[in-house]
């Protein structure tokens, strides 16, 4: 039998609509992005609902009257982290919500993109480090100005360091 433990079954849920029901009887009804190990919850496009509790005018215990003894009321949040302390239940309300992606040559077909046209780019140097292979001056301007025509180090830069030995030679058989 394979074991699936909590954090498995949580990741299913991902990007489901989910009612979160807190401990002071509140609703928060949001899509699931994120949890941890504390089951701190992350929600996006959260609204709550709480409800209202209305005040009796008469003193007769109606039926009806007692169904109808609050009112909800409904408040948009937007991106919310519940700390798990708080947390009594979650339910699912809806299967997860499938994020459509647009291919590129798609989205340049339909004029997308905002305008920028889609496709390769030209890749220049920053100005930084070495020059870009090709990038070097026509072998005539490197030798007016005393540089090696072979795009190598300069000459001084191979040489060891004033007083250094040489190490050992080649190996002998």
């Amino acid at each position: 039998m394979v074991a699936v433990n909590r954090q498995s079954k949580m990741l299913a849920f991902i990007n489901s609509r989910v009612r979160v029901t807190i401990v002071d009887g509140r609703h928060i009804v949001g899509r699931f992005l994120a949890f941890d190990r504390h089951m701190n919850l992350v929600l996006a496009d959260a609204e709550e609902f709480r409800r209202l509790k209305k005040k009796k005018t008469s003193d007769t215990n109606d039926d009806n009257e007692s169904l109808n003894n609050g009112e909800d009321v409904r408040r948009v949040l937007g991106f919310v982290l519940l700390r798990g302390e708080e947390v009594v239940s979650l339910a699912i309300e809806g299967p997860p919500v499938r994020v459509k992606k647009i291919k590129p040559l798609q989205a340049a077909a339909d004029g997308g993109g905002g305008g920028i046209p889609l496709g390769a780019g030209v890749a220049r140097p920053a100005g930084r480090g070495a020059p870009m292979p090709g990038m070097m001056p026509s072998s005539g301007a490197a030798a007016a100005v005393g540089q090696p025509l072979a795009g190598g180090p300069p000459p001084g830069m191979m040489m060891p360091p004033p007083g250094f030995r040489p190490g050992m030679g080649p190996p002998t058989q």
